[in-house]
């Protein structure tokens, strides 16, 4: 699998014009060995997206971690789009320790593609999970995600 991350954040920039808003950064989207995707997207340390404690928002953190997983299902499902429609379903976030400064959302698809797709083309509504760790830049764990995604037919 070949994946152009620079078309991946322009994709998701266009669509998500709130991780604009908040400069989310794209570092890298690459394949994994599994036939898998990952994401890793960054928060820069911005007064307007701190929290009362001078850290990241939690919204501004869950947004970043969505943003991950929106960019692991395009790069993964991206050629499927003139036929599915991608949707979050639902989201579990844990905020584990006070992150400050930079922070960075890494997702991995949970589920192989190739059975994703499968069972889309097979005419079911695919439901699959991207996780995601929250980390700042020194690779301290601050947070755990999980978004559950489908493909919904157009």
């Amino acid at each position: 699998m070949s994946i152009d991350s620079r078309q991946i954040a322009v994709g998701m920039l266009e669509a998500v014009p709130f991780a604009r808003t908040l400069d989310i950064q794209f570092i890298e989207v690459a394949p994994e060995a599994d036939g898998g995707v990952r994401a890793v997207v960054e928060l820069p340390d911005s007064p307007p997206t701190h929290n009362h404690v001078g850290g990241p928002h939690a919204g501004a953190m869950f947004t970043l971690g969505e943003t991950a997983s929106g960019a692991v299902v395009l790069a993964a499902f991206g050629h499927l789009l003139d036929r599915a429609v991608p949707l979050a379903v639902r989201a579990e976030i844990a905020y584990l320790k006070l992150a400050m400064g930079p922070v960075r959302a890494t997702a991995r698809l949970a589920r192989p593609p190739a059975d994703v797709q499968a069972e889309f083309d097979g005419g079911s509504r695919p439901e699959f999970p991207v996780l995601i760790e929250i980390t700042t830049t020194d690779g301290t764990v601050t947070g755990r995600m999980t978004v559950v995604w489908t493909l919904r037919k157009t």
